[in-house]
């Protein structure tokens, strides 16, 4: 299987490692609460989806996004990516504040989706007890201008390491706000619609994972929903129970489940080429030993 081929990531990248983590599934509803914050992106989507009907489903599409472009073949990724920018160029939306029509295919919005998922994925699967190192974090952010370029954006402008990424948020707040799109978003995360009898399971199970993804935000996000910012500690012990909890299931039945990106690139490249934690601590104390070469 030596020709076999490894995608744009492949089984030595930190994406390929961090991407098979359970906790991704919370970091990717926390994605939609900070992504509806930006009333041109989040109107994009309420004017361009039944996002209340199909949620889950947009939930969904976006997880087989982020799976066939990490574990899938370059061909895979090339054409789940010209399948995106194909949709977007045939979609419009108007400014809530100025009624100015915009493309959905906008940069603008473009790298703001970008940026509030790979900032939720790293932010929550590291919070929760994913050990990476700081030099690690900044290979993922690099990493990560592959599925940018893919969705259209121009690699050069995209975030790269950690303090680039932050300098992008604080130059973004401004533009921020709570609209009517957004409150729509927030409550129907708090509260989704299900058949009478699962309201109990929604109150059980759905409002914690809910509330843990909130919770997750950054300090500026709680101040705009209006809802007090938990302390930061409180926060990260719940990640690391939720993470330990999740991460007892054994990871062969947690593939399981759709879209099954993982078990397809196992089989296509050979079980060396399956997703271990382990593999970054060692990259680490690899790249930390005096006089050996940075990890390519």
């Amino acid at each position: 299987m030596a020709d076999a081929d490894p995608g744009h990531f492949g089984p030595a990248s930190v994406t390929w490692q961090l991407h098979s983590d359970p906790m991704m599934w919370i970091a990717g509803i926390r994605a939609l609460y900070l992504q509806a914050l930006h009333p041109r992106a989040v109107r994009a989507v309420m004017q361009n989806s039944d996002f209340r009907r199909d949620a889950w489903g947009r939930l969904m599409r976006t997880a087989n996004f982020v799976g066939t472009v990490t574990y899938g073949t370059k061909e895979a990724a090339e054409q789940a990516g010209a399948r995106v920018r194909r949709i977007h160029a045939q979609l419009t939306a108007d400014d809530p504040a100025t009624g100015e029509r915009f493309g959905v295919d906008d940069p603008e919005l473009l790298l703001w989706v970008h940026c509030a998922e790979i900032d939720s994925y790293l932010t929550v699967v590291r919070r929760s007890g994913f050990r990476l190192s700081d030099a690690q974090a900044d290979r993922y952010l690099a990493e990560h201008r592959v599925d940018a370029h893919l969705v259209g954006l121009d690699p050069a402008g995209v975030p790269g390491t950690v303090a680039e990424l932050a300098a992008y948020f604080d130059s973004v707040r401004p533009r921020l706000a709570l609209t009517d799109d957004a409150r729509a978003v927030d409550d129907f995360l708090q509260r989704p619609p299900i058949h009478p009898l699962l309201v109990p399971a929604r109150e059980l199970l759905w409002r914690r994972v809910a509330c843990l993804a909130y919770a997750a935000l950054p300090p500026y996000a709680h101040e705009l929903y209006g809802r007090p910012a938990p302390a930061t500690r409180t926060v990260d012990r719940q990640l690391a129970v939720t993470g330990r909890a999740l991460r007892c299931v054994p990871a062969r039945l947690r593939w399981q489940l759709p879209p099954r990106h993982i078990l397809g690139a196992m089989a296509r490249l050979g079980p060396g080429s399956r997703p271990e934690p382990y593999k970054l601590r060692r990259q680490a104390a690899i790249l930390d030993e005096p006089g050996r070469a940075h990890f390519q």
